[in-house]
């Protein structure tokens, strides 16, 4: 910042994470087909030509939506599996207690790309939903490896299922103790799967 105050430049990243921010908050909390863009603006505090510079319309700040949220969920679970868990085999269960952390947030929605997905049309999210399933399969199947289990493709895919209902039914049925269910069932599968 210059002793006039902020550049242009910074005034347009400021205008742009406060948009950000207002999206991410609104998107998630009531919805993308519910929440106008006019709504975000005003709850960020931004012009409309804000927008259009930044991300060109409501798909791209969609888009940028569910790509921060992507950013955020893998740093995080980088995050804690490491600090918590000292075994790959432990990460590997431990990665339905990182998940269970969301479960007990009073403003716990879901999965924002499955809800994301149900709202928007068809293409609008196609290549940031597929970047999120990759990355939950890689996250499995590379834990899995890791932890020397017989079969890393098969287990994976099981606790990628195991995972999506967990967050599926701590939503729907307003039950945090998903992820104890879940991380029981996941460490059954995993003593199952990797030998010794």
């Amino acid at each position: 910042m210059s002793e006039k105050g902020p550049t242009p430049q910074e005034r347009s990243a400021a205008a742009r994470a406060r948009l950000m921010a207002a999206a991410s908050e609104l998107f998630y909390k009531e919805g993308v087909s519910a929440v106008g863009i006019e709504r975000v603006l005003e709850h960020a505090g931004v012009a409309k030509a804000t927008l259009y510079s930044a991300f060109g319309s409501k798909e791209g700040l969609v888009r940028a939506y569910l790509r921060a949220r992507h950013a955020s969920t893998t740093e995080r679970m980088a995050r804690e599996l490491e600090a918590r868990y000292k075994t790959p085999k432990e990460r590997l269960i431990g990665v339905f207690e990182v998940q269970g952390l969301s479960f007990t947030d009073p403003d716990f929605r879901g999965c924002a790309f499955l809800s994301t997905n149900a709202q928007v049309p068809p293409g609008w999210v196609d290549e940031e939903t597929n970047d999120y399933r990759a990355w939950i399969h890689q996250l499995f199947f590379d834990l899995a490896r890791q932890a020397g289990a017989k079969d890393p493709k098969t287990l994976a895919k099981q606790l990628v299922v195991l995972y999506d209902g967990a967050g599926i039914s701590a939503w729907m049925d307003h039950d945090p103790s998903a992820e104890t269910t879940a991380r029981t069932v996941a460490a059954a599968l995993v003593d199952a799967a990797v030998p010794g």
